[in-house]
């Protein structure tokens, strides 16, 4: 306390008497609980340190304090346009680890990157969803060198969900001069063009080519769509006839338009994750029959687990919540040769959905009848030692229990249809759960029962009974940043929302 008081010049410290020196006195006289100390005269403010002690101290500060320091005197203003300082905000703040030196040939320096930059468009960085009719979409905005980059994330190619994503530029802002940040929209194959970008609220921006031409090929239409299914989707226009002509022309219109137009994207996080979470939440990439591969998002919510969709189809589009688990719903399969038979996995999973829907209606007769109703008995669910007990656990019972994962040999049922050959065939745990199905247009949207199947840490699989289809999803690797949820509330807020974006 003493030492600020004399750095900042307020006045005197509390709890000491300071003697008034003459000038020319070196040295110091304080009385402190009734004793005489002489210590050596320094610094009594902020301005009589040395500039380099300075620069020290406020490239430690937040770059949002620092305007603030500009104005308290001409000093600080001289002190804070020295490049040292907003190098090292660039770095800790947002990552930027290029050699910032070599801005001095386009006369930009390293506080025109901070502030023109880095910190105008902080708030869109991170994960974003773009509002495309159904169809949604994945968007990592992120600081990329002396850029901050849009970078869709795009599926594999159907039906390869184990291959890596495919990110690809959508927009770039980057500093061309010293005046502001230029934008610049990145899609087509002619090179980068004139852009916008507008914060339209908190959590949602969009963003304007204002040079479409740039968006044609010399082919017309029909040369971008063929080039867009070939590219984007790994698929052609014969393949997309032959399965769902009405798909084709819807999917068609969105595409000549989405980049032409205004987008509009609103923020995502990842779900959050608990030390007892059966498997760890994330993205994943999921097949969903003729529409190919689709981004989905697994969170856990205590006993529940969801699977939102990021990316949609024509039938359930994006937001929707295309998976709901029950993970108190254990269900043990047969070995592998009565597995293969359809009927027997379908009366385990049905004998599961008629026990839950007598629960649901003793439990709504006792209600009927003024009685408080008694939750159903419940067991805690299953947990493989591998994927939840804690290092204490392991300990306690390693006497009893092996230490290695539980894995049985696991194969599809004869009559299901996989669009992907090459699944799992170990698994770790099954749960009983629900799959959202819905006609063309989300259309008598319904849920429908099935199997969960957790195959390995990062991957798991649905069998949906009524289609007698199933899917496999394998997780996203990709590491996103700036992308976690503020609070759990925010996140359920989210996926809350999410359902009514693409309505």
């Amino acid at each position: 306390m003493a030492v600020c008081a004399r750095l900042c010049g307020v006045g005197q410290s509390g709890g000491c008497r300071q003697r008034q020196l003459e000038d020319g006195e070196e040295d110091e006289v304080r009385i402190e609980a009734g004793a005489v100390q002489t210590v050596p005269r320094g610094p009594r403010t902020l301005l009589q340190l040395p500039p380099e002690i300075l620069v020290e101290i406020f490239s430690s500060l937040p770059g949002t304090e620092l305007p603030g320091l500009a104005r308290v005197c001409k000093k600080f203003r001289h002190i804070l346009s020295t490049d040292t300082i907003w190098r090292r905000r660039c770095k800790q703040e947002y990552g930027v680890c290029e050699n910032l030196r070599k801005l001095e040939v386009t006369n930009v320096s390293c506080q025109d990157v901070y502030v023109k930059l880095l910190h105008q468009y902080r708030h869109i960085l991170g994960l974003w969803q773009p509002d495309i009719g159904p169809y949604g979409g994945l968007l990592n905005v992120v600081v990329d060198g002396l850029f901050i980059i849009g970078w869709m994330y795009l599926t594999p190619h159907d039906p390869h969900v184990d291959e890596p994503m495919r990110p690809k530029p959508v927009f770039r802002i980057h500093l061309m001069e010293r005046k502001s940040a230029t934008v610049e929209c990145m899609y087509g194959h002619k090179g980068p063009h004139n852009g916008q970008i507008q914060m339209v609220k908190k959590d949602e921006f969009c963003t304007k080519c204002v040079q479409t031409d740039y968006h044609r090929m010399s082919g017309g239409r029909q040369e971008e769509f063929r080039t867009w299914l070939r590219e984007d989707l790994g698929r052609t226009l014969e393949d997309i006839f032959h399965e769902h002509m009405q798909e084709l022309i819807l999917m068609k219109f969105i595409y000549i338009c989405q980049f032409d137009n205004c987008l509009t994207y609103r923020r995502i996080y990842h779900p959050p994750s608990r030390p007892d979470n059966l498997m760890r939440p994330g993205f994943f990439k999921g097949t969903y029959g003729s529409h190919g591969l689709e981004i989905v998002l697994l969170s856990i919510h205590g006993t529940v687990a969801k699977v939102t969709k990021i990316t949609g189809d024509p039938n359930v589009p994006a937001g929707q919540q295309t998976l709901e688990i029950d993970l108190m719903r254990t269900v043990q399969l047969p070995d592998v040769e009565h597995l293969r038979n359809f009927d027997k996995m379908s009366r385990l999973i049905l004998d599961v959905q008629a026990q839950i829907q007598r629960e649901q209606r003793l439990q709504e007769s006792m209600e009927e009848d003024g009685r408080e109703a008694a939750a159903p008995a419940r067991v805690e669910p299953a947990r493989p030692s591998s994927v939840l007990r804690s290092p204490e656990d392991q300990d306690a019972k390693q006497d009893s229990e092996p230490q290695t994962p539980v894995v049985q040999s696991f194969v599809l049922p004869a009559e299901v249809m996989a669009r992907n050959e090459e699944y799992p065939r170990v698994w770790r745990m099954c749960f009983y759960g629900t799959g959202l199905i819905a006609g063309h247009g989300f259309s008598n949207p319904e849920r429908t029962p099935g199997l969960f199947i957790l195959f390995d840490e990062d991957r798991f699989g649905f069998i949906w009974l009524e289609l007698k289809s199933f899917s496999l999803y394998s997780r996203v690797r990709d590491k996103f940043q700036r992308a976690e949820a503020p609070s759990p509330e925010a996140f359920d807020e989210m996926l809350q929302s999410m359902q009514t974006w693409t309505k």
